[in-house]
């Protein structure tokens, strides 16, 4: 899937069975972003960093403290897999998951996933996913921080309220026009503003190729 545009989604993981497979860091973030989303979380992996063990501990998530085995995919919806060495690994989940019809990512291998974890940011109600279409995971990250720079935490509050005002309008007001219209009214005059500086390899690279 490298170089692949994709076709963006979000997914409804409320209550849905998702396994990650790894213990470290990456494990642990695309544990914290699962069950955000409402998710049902079972770890695969003989050891845990401390924020995964936390969370066993508490019940949030259950861990199975030994290798991957393909039995592990029973029932699920979604594998993550976050061991970037085991190639065999991901080869092998992916031929599982086009058996048993379950979603498959495996950390920096696209040729062996279904679907791209995009890098994103999030503030309040907002979502805002980034993808290079495999091209460049770096700079997916890169325009993330940025952004978290940019929606910081009144943008999040901003959201809130116009979720508070949609509820409202929906309740009160019953002209569809009307309602369309109050909805406009809440946005109008918000402009997101701003200018590119890009890296001195490319503007090298530019201006040896013009």
């Amino acid at each position: 899937m490298a170089n692949n545009p994709g076709f963006q989604i979000s997914l409804n993981l409320q209550g849905r069975f998702c396994v990650v497979i790894g213990g470290e860091d990456e494990a642990s973030h695309k544990t914290a972003l699962l069950l955000a989303s409402g998710a049902k979380v079972v770890v695969v992996n003989p050891t845990l960093n401390v924020p995964l063990r936390a969370l066993t501990a508490s019940g949030k998530i259950l861990h199975r403290g030994r290798r991957f085995r393909s039995t592990d995919t029973h029932g699920v919806f979604m594998v993550l897999n976050t061991l970037l060495a085991d190639t065999d690994l991901a080869r092998s989940l992916h031929a599982l998951s086009e058996a048993e019809r379950f979603l498959v990512w495996s950390v920096d291998q696209p040729e062996w996933s279904n679907v791209m974890m995009p890098a994103v940011v999030q503030q309040g109600g907002l979502r805002l996913a980034i993808s290079t279409g495999g091209a460049s995971p770096a700079l997916a990250s890169a325009l993330r921080k940025d952004c978290e720079e940019i929606f910081d935490e009144e943008f999040g509050k901003f959201v809130d309220w116009l979720g508070e005002v949609r509820e409202e309008v929906r309740a009160n007001e019953p002209g569809l026009e009307q309602r369309r219209a109050r909805l406009k009214a809440a946005v109008a005059g918000f402009h997101l503003t701003g200018n590119i500086e890009y890296p001195p390899a490319w503007v090298t690279h530019r201006q040896s190729s013009d």
